[in-house]
């Protein structure tokens, strides 16, 4: 179980209130989907992702995109149970949809990156320690169905 402070609650809920999810979350996945071409893998029917600009482009990409960022509306709201929160999302990843739950590291990690973009010198040491605890809760409660 993940305890977190008053003050980690607050930068965790300050960072999405501040972020424009139609804007970073199509940056996000996009960010993903081009440093690490491996993980277009998963997304053959949204079309050609062929190259960068294919893939800023693509109208399919920017919705799940908007879809993830949403996604993890649902952790803030159960910030004290994300694993259950998650299982079903964990369940539908795995077994279903079959991704690699590496990804879910990388597309936090490029994630993490748009938001330092977006803030700047806003993004603290302190804001960045607890949006990074906030991912890691996220990828280790949508990767628990794997172990």
């Amino acid at each position: 179980m993940v305890t977190w402070t008053d003050k980690e609650r607050a930068a965790i809920v300050g960072i999405f209130a501040a972020l424009d999810y139609e804007d970073a979350g199509p940056k996000a996945l996009s960010r993903c989907l081009i440093v690490y071409p491996w993980t277009k893998r998963y997304f053959g029917a949204f079309g050609n992702l062929t190259n960068a600009a294919a893939i800023i482009g693509n109208p399919k990409i920017a919705a799940h995109g908007v879809k993830v960022l949403h996604g993890l509306d649902l952790a803030l709201q159960h910030m004290d149970n994300i694993k259950e929160t998650y299982a079903d999302l964990s369940i539908l990843h795995s077994e279903t949809l079959h991704v690699d739950p590496d990804n879910f590291k990388l597309l936090a990690d490029c994630l993490t990156i748009v938001v330092a973009a977006k803030m700047g010198h806003a993004f603290t040491p302190d804001a960045q320690h607890a949006f990074q605890k906030f991912m890691s809760v996220v990828v280790s409660a949508l990767g628990k169905q794997y172990c």
